[in-house]
Parts: structure tokens; C-alpha cells; sequence
């Protein structure tokens, strides 16, 4: 019996499909195509943003090193929830770094790993990042739950959520150095108006 060109292509595509949804390979395209398609954070709106008012939020890293959020208080603070099995998570990993090596003694940087402390060490250690990784201890404030990740949140120096963004974006943009310099020198970030 023979093949058609119809049978062929749809062949392909299933195997195409097969590729995409269960090996590496699709991983990886999914981490490629979400850096390709990743817009900058956006500014809420003034009367979106809600006060953090719970600071009693218990973290660990993954030396053992605990971390109380309550010390971030009087910070401009960035928390990611992120994992290494997430697609996106990665995908904006290397702009995460990129802007973590230029406010790291400005900016109180929190990530937030929701994976097994051993894979997210390998992770890190192979990717040669810096950042600090911390885990759960307690639950975290309501304000920084979401049920997507990756979830980041920017607060300013008054607790209030200046920046809530779910899904991969480009944090080393031009717009996200803005909003947080204007955060850092106590003024509202240009266009958050």
C-alpha cells in the first residue's frame, strides 16, 4: 500500500506534535518561544495598587540560611515565583540575571523556587546564576499568591505592589530600569500615572 503526500504531512505533523508536548525538545522551543514573545512588566494603575500588610512570610535557602520577608520592609523589593520545570520560568531566567547584576545593592531580590532544592541547585549551577533562591517555609502573604507561574511582583519602599506580572516578560527592558530607579528615588515610575 502505498503513502499519499496527505498521509505523509499528517504524519510529520503528529510526530511534530509527539516531539513538541513530550520530549526536551519541546521544552526547550517552549523556553525559546516565550523569550521570543516576552513583553516588559507593566506599572499598575494607582488604584491597583494594594498595600502588602502582612510581612510575616518564613523563607530558607537552599543552604539552610533562614530569611524573615519582614526584613524587606522599607525595600524596593522584586519576588518571583518561579520553577525549573516551568517553560517560562527559564525563559526569562538570563533577563532576571541581567537585572539582578545591576540592582542587586539597590533592589531586595527574592526567588522564590517552587521545585526540590537539589534541582533547582543544578539549575543554577549550570546556567552560572547568581541569584538568591529562597523556598517556602510559610505560607506567603495573600497579596503574592498566584496560581501561575512565573509570578513577579515589584513593591516599592511604602509595601505598596507597583508591578504584578504573570508569565515570561523581559525584565533587563529600558521601561523596567525606569520603574525601578523611580522607585529607588522615591518618586513614581514615569508613566504609572
Amino acid at each position: 500500500m502505498k503513502l499519499g503526500k496527505k498521509r505523509w504531512i499528517n504524519a510529520a505533523l503528529i510526530l511534530l506534535i509527539i516531539l513538541i508536548l513530550f520530549t526536551p525538545v519541546g521544552f526547550y522551543t517552549r523556553v525559546f518561544l516565550g523569550r521570543l514573545f516576552a513583553t516588559s512588566a507593566t506599572v499598575l494603575k494607582v488604584e491597583l495598587r494594594m498595600p502588602v500588610k502582612n510581612y510575616d512570610w518564613q523563607l530558607v535557602n537552599a543552604d539552610g540560611k533562614e530569611f524573615n520577608f519582614e526584613m524587606t520592609k522599607g525595600k524596593v523589593v522584586l519576588v518571583n515565583f518561579w520553577a525549573t520545570w516551568c517553560p517560562p520560568c527559564v525563559a526569562e531566567m538570563p533577563s532576571l540575571q541581567n537585572l539582578y547584576n545591576d540592582y542587586f545593592d539597590k533592589v531586595e531580590f527574592m526567588f522564590v523556587a517552587q521545585d526540590k532544592v537539589e534541582k533547582v541547585s543544578a539549575f543554577i549551577a549550570k546556567k552560572g546564576y547568581t541569584l538568591p533562591v529562597y523556598y517556602s517555609r510559610t505560607e506567603a502573604p495573600k497579596l503574592l499568591t498566584s496560581k501561575t507561574i512565573p509570578t513577579t511582583y515589584v513593591i516599592n519602599r511604602e509595601g505598596k505592589i507597583i508591578v504584578a506580572e504573570t508569565g515570561a516578560a523581559d525584565w533587563n527592558s529600558d521601561k523596567v530600569r525606569k520603574i525601578l530607579d523611580g522607585l529607588l528615588i522615591d518618586s513614581a515610575p514615569s508613566g504609572a500615572e
